[in-house]
């Protein structure tokens, strides 16, 4: 049952997977989780490998090497637990694999293990997943226009996110929080972004550290007449944040986003804000 039920959304988001294995990080990403396997299996080569096997086929796995993917695949399992989007689940599989695939290199020649580790470096630090593009009701702040339009209207509750552009999390977050905003958008109640890893003064005036030992990123933020009035997720003692999943049903039960939409739509009424156009160029298309 559990292997139809992974192979059905496995097809369901075919199309969507497809989409990825355009884009030269997934690409990169998939010949990297499975280089080992190419190298073990490929005719030519892995006759010159080392092995512990006792038949010595040198071209099929080992017990160790065996026990180490199997490790592999229950770390993943567990991790993707947490996973949110097929993003995430996809992340967890191939960063795990190249923890793996070092380990498994590593063992099998020294030589090989630095070449791949070299290898996972450069990719780190020249390959970035590709930014959500899709469609979307947000405002894009800056550091000098956050400010005035929290304050521009009482009457308009905000829910902003504070978010860097490096951050993994922050990354599979982005069509979570676009999708809330196409579904819960109106003049009263808005929803907005801001570049913490970009506009240092921003993190430091909200209390929102960059550091990835904190695991603040992303926050999100309610703002009602001006004025912070919860976040989540919440901040300890020692500036850790509490661990907090950033699902969509947690965010609209925690943010109570069917009570505040329907409160913002009745406001809209009596009061008569005016409708506005819910895109908003993103910072990299403003300064254009």
């Amino acid at each position: 049952m559990g292997l139809i039920t992974g192979l059905c959304t496995f097809l369901y988001h075919l199309p969507q997977i497809y989409k990825w294995l355009l884009k030269p990080y997934y690409i990169t990403s998939l010949f990297m989780t499975v280089a080992f396997l190419v190298v073990r299996k490929a005719p030519g080569l892995c006759e010159h490998l080392a092995t512990q096997r006792e038949d010595g086929n040198s071209c099929d796995f080992d017990w160790r090497e065996v026990e180490i993917l199997m490790f592999l695949s229950a770390i993943v399992m567990m991790k993707n637990r947490r996973a949110i989007t097929l993003e995430q689940h996809i992340g967890n599989v191939f960063l795990f694999s190249k923890v793996a695939n070092v380990m498994l290199f590593f063992r099998l020649d020294i030589r090989l293990g630095i070449l791949y580790l070299a290898l996972c470096v450069a990719f780190v630090m020249t390959c970035k997943p590709p930014l959500y593009m899709g469609p979307e009701y947000i405002k894009y702040f800056s550091d000098k226009t956050m400010d005035e339009e929290l304050q521009r209207d009482s009457r308009v509750t905000w829910i902003v996110e504070f978010y860097a552009n490096w951050s993994s999390d922050c990354q599979s977050f982005a069509p979570v929080f676009a999708d809330l905003s196409l579904k819960y958008n109106c003049p009263g109640l808005r929803f907005g972004k801001v570049d913490v890893g970009r506009y240092g003064e921003v993190s430091e005036r909200y209390r929102v550290s960059t550091s990835p030992l904190t695991k603040q990123l992303p926050s999100l933020v309610l703002f009602q007449e001006g004025r912070e009035v919860m976040r989540r997720p919440m901040v300890d003692n020692k500036g850790r944040a509490v661990s907090w999943t950033f699902s969509e049903e947690n965010i609209i039960r925690e943010f109570n986003l069917n009570e505040l939409f329907q409160k913002s739509k009745k406001l809209n009424k009596s009061r008569g804000l005016n409708e506005e156009d819910g895109y908003h160029p993103r910072p990299e298309q403003e300064e254009k």
